[in-house]
């Protein structure tokens, strides 16, 4: 197994002078040389196929004794020294000090293809960052983490990805609902891998403490490595990395906000600074269409994290990231001018993504009303987000109202709510949406065709998630692999899995790790 190794984050960042593995305030540094843990009897249950071939691994070598032991910690690849960052971060809107990886092991960085690939162990042990825990993981949320962030790349979300889960072999003792109930469960390790892990706390964490040599070395160096294109590292590249930051994280957002993603833990110590989904947790898909759900238990109080709120949270984040990257720049007006010019940008995405979800490709001023009424009137009853806009794309021009109505019908949960008051909003609302499809020249075909390539099929319900977990801790890897397999191509229609494009049935409502979901891990 031969990897192209360019540890430049080792190489050119200031390390933790402390080698020993004990909890610990770490200053003037930015990260912790650390061991994994070895595991008693390791088990690889999966690999991206796709992930491994980013990074030029054969068939043959990721069936290999080596990739075992070197993907779940139990052998350190030559040449390289693992660590775990140092970060801070803002914890539900309060700032929480030091965090860093607690239960995260950077391996090492790779080139293939001219692109680099830091991976990454998740549960491979404690670190000097993991305060009380124990630094592990179970199977449980990793096969979420594992299916999520390939099922999110295959969307177009960006995201960090996942490269092998396993299992370690060991138990892990944990407490999913914070109840004081708890219970011991398959310990398991994810490989994760992404250009770069860093975050909006890494930066955070050197301003907070006023360290302003180490953060401009970690600002140079994230622009050297990451953001080159931008030229040299000076205060005006300062403002205009800032300004490249700002506008992927608005991307991924819209993103989010397209596929009916919720996060459920947007601390700022989540927040890529490559603007990727990071750190799957407490994470959902939006069931009924509801801008207040957060799948989050720990957010269930004051929904800080709740679906509708994500694009101002991400906002909020960059506020903070600022505040760090002043120290450098040392003018707020620069700054201000990017958070500004997000506040401007987001109404305009947001629209353009959802003509296109909608299928218009023509602008019109009254466009607004028809989204605004169209968010309304999903509320009035409870109705699937990705089942209404997948079927919208069967309405043609030609039909009425009433036959509109009876193609999506499949999306309400319960269908004989559309009566009275209900039923005259949704046909005022399809009258105003076939009268502004009169005014587009795509064919009812190439509309579909549109449409289809932006709204899903299918998408990783917490339910089916579950399903495979309960099987996976029988020992049946089978539907782990059928839901990888398909969540490959979440836009095509694959008959063949018809079952899937279906409500969250009636006994995962209220379901602990389908609608019910903590930080544990």
């Amino acid at each position: 197994m031969k990897f192209n190794i360019q540890n430049t984050f080792t190489k050119e960042l200031p390390a933790d002078p402390i080698q020993e593995n004990t909890r610990r305030q770490i200053t003037e540094a930015c990260f912790s040389y650390v061991t994994p843990k070895k595991t008693s009897n390791p088990k690889v249950l999966h690999v991206s196929d796709e992930m491994a071939k980013e990074l030029g691994l054969s068939e043959e070598e990721i069936t290999s004794e080596e990739f075992k032991n070197v993907f779940t910690g139990n052998k350190v690849y030559s040449n390289t020294q693992p660590y775990a960052m140092c970060y801070g971060g803002h914890q539900f809107g309060h700032w929480a000090g030091q965090l860093g990886d607690g239960r995260a092991i950077n391996l090492f960085e790779t080139v293939h293809n001219n692109k680099n690939w830091a991976l990454q162990l998740k549960g491979a042990g404690e670190t000097p960052y993991s305060r009380t825990a124990d630094g592990l993981a179970v199977l449980r949320s990793s096969i979420r983490e594992y299916l999520c962030s390939e099922a999110m790349h295959h969307l177009g979300v960006p995201t960090t990805r996942a490269l092998s889960l396993a299992l370690s072999g060991d138990q892990v003792l944990r407490d999913v609902m914070y109840n004081g109930n708890a219970a011991y469960e398959k310990g398991a390790i994810v490989c994760r891998t992404a250009e770069s892990f860093l975050r909006f706390g890494n930066y955070q964490i050197l301003a907070a403490r006023g360290d302003v040599k180490t953060l401009k070395t970690l600002v140079d160096y994230t622009i050297t490595h990451h953001f080159s294109h931008l030229g040299k590292p000076s205060k005006e590249t300062y403002v205009s990395f800032f300004k490249e930051v700002a506008d992927r994280s608005l991307d991924m957002v819209i993103h989010w906000q397209r596929v009916g993603f919720v996060h459920g833990v947007m601390n700022t110590d989540n927040m890529s600074i490559l603007g990727l989904t990071i750190d799957y947790g407490p994470y959902g898909w939006l069931e009924g269409y509801d801008h207040g759900w957060t799948p989050n238990t720990t957010d269930n109080t004051h929904k800080r994290y709740r679906y509708g709120s994500q694009p101002e949270i991400v906002l909020w984040n960059l506020y903070q990231l600022a505040n760090a990257l002043y120290l450098l720049i040392e003018e707020a007006k620069p700054l201000e001018a990017v958070l500004e010019y997000y506040q401007e940008k987001f109404p305009e995405k947001y629209m353009q993504m959802m003509r296109e979800k909608l299928g218009l490709f023509s602008s019109k001023e009254s466009d607004g009303k028809l989204v605004s009424d169209l968010e309304e009137v999903l509320k009035k009853t409870e109705t699937d987000m990705t089942i209404f806009f997948r079927l919208l794309a069967v309405i043609s021009k030609e039909d009425t109202v009433e036959n509109a109505i009876k193609k999506i019908e499949k999306a309400f949960y319960t269908p004989s709510e559309i009566v009275d008051e209900v039923k005259l909003f949704w046909e005022t609302w399809f009258q105003n949406y076939l009268d502004r499809m009169q005014n587009e020249t795509v064919s009812d075909e190439d509309k579909k065709t549109k449409m289809n390539a932006v709204n899903p099929k299918y998408v990783l319900r917490n339910y089916m998630a579950q399903l495979a977990i309960d099987d996976a801790d029988k020992g049946n890897y089978s539907l782990l692999n059928e839901l990888y397999l398909l969540l490959k191509n979440p836009y095509d229609e694959q008959p063949e899995n018809e079952k899937w494009f279906a409500k969250r049935p009636e006994w995962a409502r209220n379901k602990v790790g389908c609608s019910m979901l903590s930080c544990s891990s």
